[in-house]
């Protein structure tokens, strides 16, 4: 296998497509058509977090398998915890603006506003594990962290063999707590480390360190069983959401997020890529792929203003939020501003490979030192 495999690069960046779409709810409530349109994107599209879970687990297999587990382990611990504090740090100001904004400046209760939305973003279970007290968006960071530390501890232990089983059992619970309410309430919050990233991170884990290296010759194969599970996927949406329901998805959207289909769509695209490394060399996607990640931090403290400047234009008689040309806007104007605003935090020195700089603190250690 190439010492780069330009594929999975290539699809990060267009995963992040995804995300945005998603997040922006695009066609949705654009009448009949447009409600269709936004509930196959957005089905569609499930596969792009499974698929960022599996590439972190596969490249903790590549990189540890003839090097230190821990070493890498703290390095992308220390990574993650820096790419989550800058989004949290760009987006808590801005929401809490909005808040101030909403509430009305000259309200005399707008700081006890403000202090119940600070309180809502320091909860400990939220902030620190759930990663959903400030934005509900950036949940994948904590996730990847203890589910990197779930994969390191079997690793660590020499237990890897009991590895996917086990990440399988939680995730199908996960699953029923998640989509498949009708047979069974659980009672707790699936979306998570361990009821869904750990399943993943395995499953990528696995694909590298027992050599599941498919053969190019079985791409099309591949591929045709992606198109194959991301149909079983949509139409079991379908059945959960409108089927079942009785309601109409010309009116309706349904949103519950992650199914069966999703992980054997998401396991057949990742070998798909896996089997064609060099797909997408020679075009701009690979090199595009390394500003995945801070699009995807950014773009929640970028969306909302976006989304309260379409309400505030609502209010003056102004409905754009109904067009076409504004859901495409919001997409693109949220995808680029963030990574705009991405790149500006890298030349002006606030993130240097992904990791906060403190120039201060390394102002006074050097003075100290003179």
């Amino acid at each position: 296998m190439a010492s780069r495999i330009y594929s999975l690069d290539s699809m990060r960046i267009v995963a992040m497509v995804f995300v945005v779409a998603i997040h922006t709810n695009l066609f949705r409530g654009l009448g009949a058509y447009g409600n269709v349109a936004n509930f196959v994107i957005d089905s569609a599209g499930r596969f792009v977090v499974p698929f960022f879970f599996m590439t972190s687990g596969y490249l903790f297999a590549l990189k540890t398998m003839h090097g230190d587990p821990k070493a890498y382990l703290v390095d992308r611990m220390v990574t993650i915890a820096s790419l989550y504090v800058f989004g949290l740090l760009l987006a808590a100001p801005v929401f809490l603006a909005g808040a101030a904004i909403e509430t009305g400046v000259d309200n005399p209760y707008v700081l006890d506003v403000l202090f119940s939305e600070f309180a809502g973003f320091i909860s400990p279970l939220g902030l620190l594990y759930y990663g959903d007290s400030v934005s509900v968006i950036l949940w994948f960071l904590p996730a990847l962290a203890f589910s990197l530390a779930f994969v390191y501890g079997f690793v660590r232990t020499d237990k890897t063999a009991y590895l996917l089983p086990i990440s399988i059992a939680v995730h199908l619970v996960g699953l029923l707590g998640a989509s498949y309410t009708m047979f069974v309430d659980i009672p707790l919050e699936v979306r998570d480390a361990v009821f869904f990233g750990f399943f993943y991170t395995s499953l990528g884990y696995v694909i590298y360190s027992r050599g599941l290296t498919p053969r190019r010759d079985h791409s099309t194969i591949y591929l045709g069983l992606t198109v194959l599970f991301t149909a079983v996927h949509v139409g079991e949406r379908y059945v959960l959401g409108y089927v079942l329901t009785g309601d109409a998805i010309t009116q309706e959207v349904y949103v519950s997020s992650y199914t069966i289909g999703t992980a054997l769509a998401t396991f057949f695209l990742f070998m798909y890529l896996l089997s064609r490394p060099n797909l997408g060399k020679g075009t701009p996607l690979p090199s595009w792929g390394k500003y995945a990640v801070g699009i995807y931090v950014v773009h929640p403290a970028v969306l909302y203003p976006l989304e309260r400047f379409d309400e505030a234009l609502r209010v003056l008689g102004y409905d754009i939020g109904n067009t076409l040309a504004w859901h495409l806007l919001l997409l693109w104007a949220t995808f680029f501003g963030a990574l705009l605003v991405y790149i500006a935090a890298q030349k002006l020195g606030a993130l240097e490979r992904n990791r906060l700089r403190l120039p201060r603190i390394r102002r006074i250690r050097k003075s100290g030192s003179n």
